[in-house]
């Protein structure tokens, strides 16, 4: 089986439960199909870089992925169909990531600056 990350960023007027309910909703989907989801990572309500479809934030959800290729195909498509999801991205990868990844680690070390400049 190969492995994936696979991100999505959801409109910026949903409540945390519903992007949680996304996030259900995909792990349904790779379960349904064989898969296994190794990892969910909610990086939260972030900026964007320019406006998707009107929405200066989203919110930032990552899974990764274990299983067939036919997952991903799947998982794209019922992406493309749901109104709440404004981007998304799938990667192959050669091994998953142990422990938290660099988003996560990221806001640890911006409170450790923060902190220090007071």
């Amino acid at each position: 089986m190969a492995l994936y990350e696979h991100v999505f960023l959801a409109r910026q007027d949903l409540a945390q439960a519903q992007v949680d309910a996304l996030a259900e909703a995909a792990t349904k989907i790779i379960e349904d199909l064989s898969g296994k989801v190794v990892k969910t990572e909610t990086w939260g309500l972030r900026s964007l870089a320019y406006k998707i479809a009107k929405n200066r934030k989203a919110h930032y959800v990552m899974l990764e992925i274990d299983g067939p290729g036919a997952i991903v195909a799947e998982l794209e498509r019922q992406n493309a169909i749901n109104e709440d999801i404004i981007r998304y991205m799938t990667v192959r990868v050669d091994e998953l990531e142990n422990g938290p990844t660099v988003m996560m680690r990221k806001s640890d070390r911006d409170g450790g600056r923060r902190r220090d400049r007071n």
